[in-house]
């Protein structure tokens, strides 16, 4: 395979997957009116966790196609496996920890504890290593890691046929639309994702990023999606405000068909309308916002600590939220975006292009 020339970092990108963390961020607060009025997944059928995996995928597999291309497949591999590793030990980082908090959390405050955890804590320990014990906020890591398990498969059918390596993120779809949504996990927990649905969603970004890096841009401007992706976001808009979601069109677990295409749909619409040198993301919003994306997992998971103490302070003071809420969600955003710029500062020079989960 011939060498491939690094591309230019696309601070766009970056200042939207910050975007991305700090909704996340917000959604995680129970009760938040944040966001159940104001951030961008309040008003159409899909929320940030689709653009997350979809643009990690897009990272990954530029990461993926430009090690190929230096250095082989097999170190290509070897480089995933690297970041599989970190990510894996971070998830359980952040699955001991969040355990403990929510422990601790339950001998003050009336709040929903880990039942299996607290009864057989080695087996939850060894449910939660190998993925398969999720209680609440700890679905989305798990998804990253088949994921890129799956990556390389996907990564070699695609140097191989080209665009019918598609039809294996296109078959996994279809197959997780008549499987169950709610798949049983360890401990009487469910997976929050269906991992062949979501796991497809990635390998398209993959694609998209493999593109990118081969043809210097992932879509091209046509009119004729541009009404089609309008239409679907009107259509989304409307449901939303009519409370019309049917669960089998619009359902999260598995990525219900509408909800994809809306996700899909909103992802067209900024890499096509969108320029790669806009000037907001150069600016000081753009490199606050670009600091949080380009350090995406550490921030990820400060996050969910984050969000889970301030869904406290709010259920403890439910009569200070015009207040309270504000002040959380300000501090919280400062925290991650103070916590991100130091790493960022500290971490080295770029040398590939990012990926938003694994890290650099």
């Amino acid at each position: 395979m011939n060498a491939l020339a690094s591309p230019a970092r696309d601070a766009r990108l970056d200042a939207l997957r910050g975007w991305l963390q700090v909704t996340i961020f917000i959604s995680h607060i129970s009760g938040s009116v944040a966001a159940a009025w104001i951030i961008h997944p309040a008003w159409g059928l899909s929320d940030s966790s689709e653009q997350f995996v979809f643009l990690s995928g897009f990272g990954l597999g530029s990461v993926f196609l430009w090690k190929q291309a230096r250095q082989g497949f097999a170190q290509a591999c070897r480089d995933l496996w690297t970041r599989m590793a970190r990510l894996w030990r971070m998830h359980m980082l952040v699955f001991i920890s969040f355990g403990l908090m929510v422990a601790l959390a339950s001998t003050r405050f009336d709040v929903e504890v880990w039942p299996h955890a607290i009864k057989r804590p080695w087996e939850a320990l060894l449910g939660g290593a190998v993925l398969l014990y999720q209680p609440p906020f700890m679905g989305i890591l798990p998804i990253f890691l088949m994921a890129m398990a799956v990556l390389p498969v996907f990564s070699w059918l695609a140097a191989r046929h080209g665009a019918r390596a598609l039809w294996l993120p296109a078959a996994m779809y279809v197959v997780a639309q008549f499987l169950p949504a709610d798949w049983p996990g360890l401990g009487g927990t469910t997976l929050a994702f269906s991992p062949p649905a979501w796991v497809a969603l990635f390998l398209l970004g993959a694609w998209f990023g493999r593109q990118a890096l081969r043809q210097g841009r992932a879509v091209r401007f046509h009119p004729a999606l541009l009404a089609a992706a309008i239409t679907i976001l009107g259509l989304g808009l409307w449901m939303r405000v009519t409370d019309t979601l049917p669960l089998v069109l619009t359902g999260k677990e598995q990525l219900a068909p509408l909800r994809l295409l809306h996700a899909l749909a909103l992802a067209w619409l900024v890499a096509a309308l969108v320029p790669i040198g806009v000037g907001w993301a150069r600016g000081r919003l753009g490199h606050v916002l670009g600091a949080i994306g380009r350090q995406s997992l550490p921030v990820f998971s400060l996050g969910l600590f984050l969000s889970y103490l301030a869904s406290l302070a709010l259920a403890e003071m439910p009569g200070a939220q015009p207040w309270l809420e504000p002040l959380l969600l300000a501090s919280g955003t400062l925290v991650l975006a103070g916590f991100a710029a130091r790493l960022d500062r500290r971490a080295r020079p770029a040398v590939a292009p990012s990926a938003t989960v694994a890290g650099r």
